[in-house]
C-alpha cells in the first residue's frame, strides 16, 4: 500500500486489509510506504488513527517508511492509493516484472474507473471516513480475489 507521505491512506489501507485476512485466515504479509520521506518514523496522522479505531482497525503501532526498489522484490502486488503514486513508483521499476506488480487499489473495486483514493490531510474529517469506506471496499474486493485465486 503506497501514498505520498505514508501516514494517511497507506496505512490505512495496511490496517483494514491486514485485519481483514487475519480474520479469514489467509496467510499474506501487508505492508505500507510513501513515494516521499517526508514523515519516516512517524506514526499515522492522528486523525486517520482515530478514523481506524472508530471503525475497529487499530494503525497505532505502524510507523512510516519510505517505498524502496527491493520493496519490488518483497511483495507480489503493489498498490498505489493515486495516480501520481502510481507513476512515482513506476520510475523506479526495474523491468516489466517489477511494473506489473503495480496497480491503483480503487481499479479492485471500480474497475477500469481510473478512480483515486483522494488525500484527506488537508480536508476535515469527512474526508477521513470517506477514505475509509473506499479503502473497506477496494480491501473486499481484494480478499475475494485472492480467495478466487486471481491476482
Amino acid at each position: 500500500m503506497v501514498c505520498l507521505g505514508n501516514i494517511c491512506r497507506s496505512p490505512l489501507a495496511e490496517g483494514i486489509l491486514q485485519k481483514k485476512a487475519d480474520e479469514k485466515g489467509f496467510q499474506i504479509e501487508v505492508d505500507s510506504a510513501g513515494t516521499s520521506g517526508y514523515h519516516i518514523g512517524e506514526q499515522p496522522d492522528s486523525r486517520m488513527r482515530e478514523t481506524a479505531k472508530n471503525k475497529g482497525v487499530s494503525i497505532d503501532h505502524l510507523r512510516a517508511r519510505q517505498f524502496e526498489v527491493e520493496d519490488f522484490d518483497r511483495f507480489d502486488l503493489i498498490y498505489a492509493m493515486d495516480k501520481s503514486n502510481l507513476k512515482n513508483i513506476l520510475q523506479l521499476a526495474r523491468n516489466e516484472e517489477d511494473k506489473k506488480k503495480v496497480r491503483l487499489i480503487i481499479e479492485e473495486s471500480h474497475p477500469g474507473m481510473g478512480l483515486e483514493v483522494p488525500d484527506p490531510y488537508f480536508g476535515g474529517q469527512q474526508g477521513f471516513v470517506t477514505v475509509y469506506n473506499l479503502l473497506d471496499e477496494a480491501s473486499d474486493a481484494i480478499l475475494k480475489k485472492i480467495q478466487n485465486g486471481e491476482r
